[in-house]
């Protein structure tokens, strides 16, 4: 019993550990969709996210300056994909694709200009890394400790999941966006400013999408590698198709998720199955919840269609 308690909590440590990334980039990628605008661009504004947290971490010793400065460098790339799409009418699958190579490509780059030709970034302390709630309270390897004692950002995923599902279903602009993303000539003609909302959510995706990247490396990792963030964008959109467009279903998919790094941690402990194999876990996981439910998710109606406003 005593067993089973343990790597139970180790399965909710290692969930807690690895939900905050894909939430925050899963909650950005909502505000994008509902609001008519595809981003597959969310993997490379996590990395963008990640080098920034990292690099700013380094820089000025404050985790949570560069927390912001994750978001913020996530929201330029935003601010990107929304000019190309929203004022350009360009291919928004396409758009997404070119951020996913740009942003990782110029994380290196800067990585390599301020770190002596390296492209990782100096590993950080413990002090320049986001706190842990309940540290020390409770003993260590305990059930307790593998439970509560975990980073900031765990706990803030959820603050941001009941934000966002306020905006989205209790205020005006809310409405707004979830009316733009299924017939914005119909708001355009009611007088909202289709652009405006638009660009709006786009950055929004771009800013969170940032800040779950910095969730990688100020509180998962130590440092920034061009591995850091190994698909977790994808499976960040994966899960909003999951939870059917909505920022608590994408909360449900996203510890689902994470709960299958937390399986593949305790797994692993014991040298039984291939490491190979067990690193395919959460993707095979995500695959299959795709050929599932996808078919049963509704897309927002003008989603992925680009508007040009009436003259």
């Amino acid at each position: 019993m005593n067993e089973i308690i343990k790597n139970l909590g180790l399965i909710i440590n290692a969930t807690m550990i690895s939900t905050p990334p894909l939430l925050f980039a899963a909650l950005g990628s909502t505000f994008s969709e509902r609001s008519g605008v595809v981003n597959i661009g969310i993997e490379g504004m996590m990395t963008i996210g990640a080098f920034t947290g990292a690099a700013m971490a380094t820089f000025t010793q404050n985790p949570w300056i560069a927390f912001l400065a994750a978001g913020l460098a996530g929201a330029l790339f935003g601010l990107l994909h929304a000019i190309a799409c929203v004022s350009l009418q360009a291919d928004q699958t396409i758009s997404g694709t070119a951020i996913n190579f740009l942003a990782p490509g110029l994380a290196v780059f800067l990585a390599k200009a301020l770190f002596d030709g390296s492209s990782d970034t100096p590993a950080l302390s413990p002090a320049q890394k986001l706190p842990k709630f309940f540290d020390g309270i409770f003993p260590v390897g305990s059930f307790g400790n593998n439970v509560f004692s975990a980073y900031a950002c765990s706990y803030l995923m959820f603050v941001a999941v009941i934000v966002v599902w306020f905006l989205f279903y209790k205020t005006k602009l809310g409405l707004r966006i979830r009316a733009v993303g299924e017939h914005p000539k119909a708001c355009d003609t009611l007088g909202m400013n289709v652009y405006g909302i638009r660009y709006f959510c786009v950055i929004m995706s771009g800013f969170l999408a940032g800040l779950g990247g910095a969730c990688v490396t100020l509180a998962t990792m130590n440092q920034f590698r061009t591995t850091s963030i190994v698909g977790q964008g994808f499976i960040a959109i994966a899960a909003v198709i999951f939870g059917k467009f909505t920022p608590h279903g994408a909360m449900f998919a996203c510890i689902l998720f994470g709960m299958c790094n937390g399986v593949k941690t305790v797994a692993s402990a014991g040298n039984v199955i291939s490491p190979n194999l067990i690193s395919m876990i959460p993707y095979v996981v995500t695959i299959l919840v795709l050929i599932l439910f996808v078919g049963k998710s509704r897309v927002p109606a003008a989603n992925g269609k680009a508007y040009e406003k009436s003259r």
